[in-house]
């Protein structure tokens, strides 16, 4: 079978293409975030996997889980996706239509993970830091790592930024150790 992120990506793109063209790029997200946690409920699943339910039927399901939650265009999304027996892919289309959104916004997430509660000034410090970096706005989401020492690790994307206490003792290990 093919890879999931093939198979979502131009699922991700038609409903970027739709969502964009419509200006409505933050309902979708919130739709499709709506429709990902239902698709991964365990009991939906079981639905979604049942090969003796039409496609018609399985569609109807998640629509009813969430009547009043999505548009016309998102419950149309809902029976294409079912009719191609791609609901599963659901949580990855969800993930690549973030990046898209995330591109054309000009924004980029970071994960900043402290040994400590960071305060809200010192969450916009590193934020501004970042985003004179990176030439971007920056959306950070802060998580406590115990394992830390003290300072910080930043992940946006592929790139790590490692100013813990930790990194920095291991550096200077080395340094002693040439």
């Amino acid at each position: 079978m093919a890879e999931t992120a093939t198979i979502a990506r131009p699922y991700a793109e038609a409903v970027f293409a739709l969502a964009d063209g419509a200006g409505k790029l933050a309902d979708w997200s919130s739709m499709l975030a709506s429709l990902t946690a239902v698709a991964s409920d365990a009991r939906v699943r079981t639905v979604i996997s049942n090969p003796n339910l039409s496609p018609a039927k399985v569609a109807g399901i998640l629509i009813g889980i969430l009547t009043g939650q999505l548009s016309g265009e998102a419950e149309n999304f809902v029976r294409v996706l079912a009719e191609n027996r791609r609901l599963e892919v659901l949580p990855e289309i969800r993930t690549q239509y973030e990046a898209l959104r995330n591109e054309r916004e000009n924004l980029v997430e970071a994960e900043i993970y402290t040994g400590f509660e960071l305060s809200d000034p010192q969450v916009a410090e590193l934020v501004a830091g970042l985003e004179r970096k990176t030439g971007r706005r920056v959306k950070a989401h802060v998580e406590i790592d115990k394992e830390l020492i003290g300072g910080v690790k930043i992940v946006i994307g592929d790139k790590v930024v490692d100013a813990s206490a930790r990194a920095q003792l291991s550096a200077l290990e080395s340094a002693l150790k040439a």
